[in-house]
């Protein structure tokens, strides 16, 4: 790492967290708290424009790399598409958060930036590589399936923006482990990525438990939406196969999801807020946010390192590599549940000593 990069991380950081600093002050956007309701897991308002602070940092860190002369990185066609269509979501989201939006709209600015990704950008996911198997080709599946993952991500990161300090933990992780591959690779989407992650890590300083703020929409959207944008990069230009990225923030793509399937199959609204993601349910057997936050770190780490490894062996090693997470998100989802029933029996136990007591 050259003295020049480290300045400007240095620099970024140091924004990113006075930037965070000056927001967590309620008075600061009195119209931007995020208020208790049935998804949450906090009992106090908490201002929700964290966001600002991140992109605020990255555009500075973008400056300086301009005006130091380094801004090539930052202009290639397919990153100026990329930060062009997540400032159009931070703006619409920073909307959403002050005023609220329909679902409808929101979705079709999502798919209006997907958009600006498959065609400005020219980029697409083509194929899906089955270790030892082979490809799969998706053929005129590539644009739509590329743009519900554009637009998936970006939802998906919203939702799991819900308890102290996990999506920051995990953009500073996910979008780290991203930039150490890129860099392996000297591929130009590693600027971004860096830049993303160190401002991050100033804004979670703020945001560990207990959280003094949130991103709020007009970060956690714009950061699900650029982590898939770049997944969808890094697979164009080879700098990896799509399991990788998908390895990386697995944490938030299998709750999240699998929790999606799970409401979808008991016919429920998906649209109505709730606590029944893993990390929400963790919480409420009495985990708490610190216990839940640090194992999902962990969990992250474990992700993060094997999908640095996952491109450096070969298809036998892949295959056991994903087949053994597969593996890992089951018995994860098994030990939820068993926490879930030791906290009702220990409530159970509770309830008869208060009513029969010896």
């Amino acid at each position: 790492m050259t003295a020049g990069l480290l300045v400007l991380l240095v620099l970024v950081f140091v924004a990113a967290s006075g930037l965070t600093r000056l927001l967590c002050s309620p008075a600061s956007m009195r119209g931007h708290l995020n208020h208790p309701n049935e998804r949450s897991l906090h009992a106090e308002p908490l201002p929700r424009t964290g966001g600002l602070a991140i992109f605020g940092s990255v555009l500075l860190g973008i400056i300086v790399c301009v005006a130091l002369g380094e801004e090539t990185v930052f202009q290639t066609n397919g990153i100026l598409w990329i930060l062009g269509m997540a400032l159009l979501l931070g703006a619409v989201s920073f909307r959403d958060d002050r005023v609220g939006l329909s679902p409808g709209l929101r979705l079709g600015v999502q798919a209006l930036a997907a958009a600006g990704v498959v065609w400005g950008a020219g980029l697409t996911v083509t194929a899906i590589p089955v270790p030892v198997v082979g490809s799969l080709s998706l053929g005129w599946l590539a644009v739509p399936v590329t743009m519900l993952f554009l637009m998936w991500m970006a939802n998906l990161y919203n939702f799991m923006d819900g308890m102290d300090g996990f999506a920051g933990g995990m953009t500073v992780l996910g979008y780290g482990f991203l930039g150490v591959i890129a860099w392996g690779g000297n591929h130009h989407l590693v600027g971004l990525a860096i830049l993303i992650g160190t401002a991050a890590s100033g804004f979670l300083f703020y945001n560990l438990p207990p959280a003094r703020i949130f991103m709020g929409d007009v970060g956690s959207v714009p950061l699900g939406f650029i982590a898939a944008a770049l997944a969808v990069m890094g697979t164009h230009d080879g700098l990896f196969d799509i399991w990788v990225p998908l390895l990386i923030f697995s944490p938030f793509i299998m709750d999240a999801t699998v929790t999606l399937v799970r409401r979808l199959l008991r016919r429920e609204k998906i649209w109505r807020a709730h606590r029944e993601h893993y990390y929400q349910r963790l919480v409420l057997a009495g985990w708490g946010h610190r216990r839940t936050v640090l194992a999902e770190y962990a969990l992250m780490l474990a992700c993060g390192a094997t999908a640095v490894m996952y491109g450096r062996v070969g298809d036998s090693w892949r295959a056991a590599m994903l087949l053994g997470w597969v593996g890992v998100y089951l018995l994860l989802a098994g030990a939820v549940r068993r926490v879930e029933g030791q906290a009702q029996a220990a409530g159970a136990a509770g309830c008869e000593t208060l009513r029969f007591p010896p």
